[in-house]
């Protein structure tokens, strides 16, 4: 039986824009939901909430200003639009986690519940913004180009780190923190592993 042929879509700029900034409130809430119960997650993210918490510096601007070192990886080997689509995509996500305190309160929210739910935002998020050829800077840069250069599953790699990152948070985090943090990044690993494969969409 005849099959018909799969046929790439080129998105548009319109297309590219929402996913832009879908994208980014979506792990801009996840991130603001996670910090609200006091949670963590991976990579770069999860570097700036260890600072933050030990710290008590802004959390929006250490994401912002770790993401920033992974952007020549990003330049070189990923290309121009990547590179600017992600350096806004990180300013964005930065912003609306800094004034995503004034509008949104949690006060009832329970941390098992921001775990999930906010692992799932920010993986949709994160999958929104892969899917049109951006990122929110740090291991998500490495963990695409991995997978276009070397076949690696961008969700997969995410997720070991991410781990990886949230089990070093016992000094800072209570124990049972911890365990609702990786929770959390298995929830945000699982969206990427399960929807970001290669060949799985072809939109580009």
């Amino acid at each position: 039986m005849p099959t018909t042929p799969l046929i790439r879509l080129t998105h548009s700029w319109l297309d590219d824009g929402h996913a832009l900034v879908a994208g980014s409130l979506f792990v801009a809430l996840g991130m603001t939901m996670f910090a609200h119960a006091g949670l963590l997650t991976g990579g770069v993210a999860g570097v700036a909430f260890l600072v933050s918490y030990a710290t008590g510096l802004n959390l929006a601007l250490c994401f912002f200003v770790f993401s920033l070192p992974f952007f020549w990886l990003s330049w070189t080997r990923l290309g121009v639009e990547f590179t600017l689509k992600s350096l806004a995509a990180v300013t964005l996500v930065s912003l609306c986690t800094a004034l995503a305190p004034r509008v949104v309160r949690f006060e009832l929210l329970n941390p098992w519940v921001a775990s999930v739910l906010g692992g799932f935002l920010i993986g949709f998020g994160l999958l929104a913004l892969l899917r049109h050829q951006a990122s929110v800077g740090g291991v998500n840069i490495v963990a695409q180009w991995l997978q276009q250069t070397r076949g690696l599953r961008a969700g997969t790699i995410q997720m070991s780190v991410d781990v990886l990152v949230v089990l070093t948070a016992f000094a800072v985090v209570p124990p049972e923190r911890v365990l609702q943090s990786v929770v959390g990044a298995v929830a945000i690993g699982a969206i990427l592993t399960l929807n970001h494969r290669p060949g799985r969409y072809l939109g580009v």
